[in-house]
């Protein structure tokens, strides 16, 4: 066979071959792997030598007590990830296509520009675009990225921090986002003609989980003025529950602006009129640069696009 063939028509790649390396990284044993894809032991591993052989590397270290990938195997196994969903994709659309539908576009976003940018942008696809179907997952930044590397999003909106890799991820800002503190309609905090940081640290508040970043900035809100962080918190990122506890209970939350003054309107909470100094940094559209949008996704985006240069005064994308 030529040279210049790829390597993978040469090696004669199977899918089967690229769902056991995944089936291997996530069970962390060729046995359990081969059971999970319906094969024999024996099956599996010929399958794996035939294609170590051919590359000509190892892809698994061998352990008394499973399989590890070799770096050759973390490359392969991200690939292998790519190309598997992008023909679950390619399936999905022509799907979609047979059964009269434009196609699917899955999107993530935090909080803050779910409740601002998003429902302008959707409205606008949805009107323009009636058989294309949307689905939104709202979640962190953190979270968010993983479901993109591991494509089960085609795009979102959120940050991205120094220790995230952005090898592949391209990044458009879109606005900053500020923080402030709710409580339900006649909290006695309400009642204070001046509200500081002591008192604030006194009372009984919902925050985002260990480990997120405003989580550690509004904990080192108090720090920094010397006080202890307040003690009595609840962790959680669900708004339902956010409002529903705020309204049974004298407990206060930190939220976006945005997320606040969209439960004001409808006079479930009132923000309490305080400014807090962990602002967040700010947010964007993020897309990786080594996976291609389905038209569908496109127009989402653009979508996007042109709904923060109303909503927020984001320049136009080039």
């Amino acid at each position: 066979m030529p040279q210049n063939v790829p390597w993978f028509v040469r090696a004669r790649l199977k899918t089967r071959q690229l769902m056991l390396l995944i089936a291997i990284d996530e069970e962390g044993n060729i046995h359990r792997a081969a059971e999970s894809l319906a094969m024999s032991q024996p099956a599996a591993s010929k399958l794996l030598k035939d294609l170590e052989e051919m590359i000509g590397v190892p892809l698994f270290e061998r352990l008394p007590r499973g399989m590890s990938p070799t770096w050759y195997g973390e490359t392969m196994i991200r690939h292998a990830r790519i190309a598997l969903a992008s023909l679950g994709e390619a399936g999905a659309e022509i799907e979609a296509l047979k059964g009269g539908y434009a196609g699917s576009v899955s999107i993530g976003a935090i909080a803050g520009p779910a409740m601002s940018l998003l429902p302008t942008a959707l409205a606008r696809v949805a009107k323009e675009h009636p058989d294309l179907r949307v689905s939104l997952l709202v979640e962190s930044s953190d979270v968010l990225l993983e479901r993109l590397e591991q494509n089960r999003i085609d795009f979102l909106v959120g940050r991205m921090f120094e220790g995230h890799d952005k090898r592949h991820l391209h990044y458009q800002a879109l606005a900053e986002e500020e923080i402030c503190a709710i409580a339900r309609p006649g909290h006695p905090i309400l009642a204070l003609e001046s509200i500081d940081l002591a008192e604030l640290a006194r009372g009984s508040w919902i925050v985002p989980p260990e480990g997120s970043v405003l989580r550690h900035r509004f904990e080192l809100m108090f720090r920094g003025a010397g006080l202890q962080p307040p003690k009595q918190v609840l962790s959680t990122t669900s708004l339902v529950f956010i409002s529903k506890m705020l309204q049974e209970s004298d407990y206060m939350a930190v939220v976006p602006v945005d997320v606040a003054r969209h439960y004001a309107r409808h006079d479930m909470v009132r923000i309490v009129p305080v400014e807090l100094s962990c602002r967040m940094d700010s947010f964007g559209l993020i897309t990786r640069t080594d996976w291609l949008l389905s038209p569908g996704a496109r127009v989402v985006l653009q979508a996007l696009q042109e709904a923060a240069t109303e909503v927020y005064g984001t320049p136009p994308a080039a």
